[in-house]
C-alpha cells in the first residue's frame, strides 16, 4: 500500500515538474524574443550548423590580406595544399580548400558588383 502511495507521488511530482520546465521555458522564449537574443542566438546556430567559413577567416587561413589579388592568393592556395598533400593533413588541406572557396565567391560578388557599376 505504501509503494502504491510512493509511486502516485513521484508520477505527480514529475508531471509537476515537467509542467514547471515547460512553462519556465516558453516564459525564457518570449523574453528572448523580446530583446532580440533568440535572433542573434538562431543565426549563431544557423551559421554554425551550415558551417559556412567567413571572409576573414578563408584570409586568416589562406594569409593573405584584403588587398591581395587573386593571383595571390591562388598562389597562397596551391602552396598550402601542396605542403598539406605531402604531410598528410586532410583536415588542414580541406581548410585550405574551402578558404580559397569562399574567397573565390567573395572575388566572383565583386567582379559582377564591379562590372555592374560599369554598364
Amino acid at each position: 500500500m505504501a509503494a502504491k502511495i510512493l509511486a502516485n507521488l513521484i508520477v505527480m511530482g514529475s508531471g509537476i515538474l515537467i509542467r514547471a520546465f515547460a512553462q519556465a521555458y516558453r516564459q525564457a522564449l518570449a523574453n528572448a524574443s523580446k530583446t532580440g537574443v533568440a535572433q542573434e542566438t538562431l543565426q549563431n546556430v544557423a551559421r554554425r550548423g551550415s558551417k559556412i567559413m567567413t571572409e576573414q577567416e578563408a584570409r586568416q587561413i589562406l594569409g593573405v590580406s584584403e588587398q591581395s589579388t587573386w593571383e595571390e592568393i591562388l598562389q597562397k592556395y596551391d602552396n598550402l595544399f601542396e605542403s598539406n598533400t605531402k604531410n598528410g593533413s586532410f583536415y588542414l588541406q580541406s581548410k585550405v580548400h574551402r578558404a580559397k572557396e569562399c574567397l573565390e565567391n567573395v572575388n566572383q560578388g565583386k567582379e559582377q558588383g564591379s562590372s555592374g557599376q560599369n554598364t
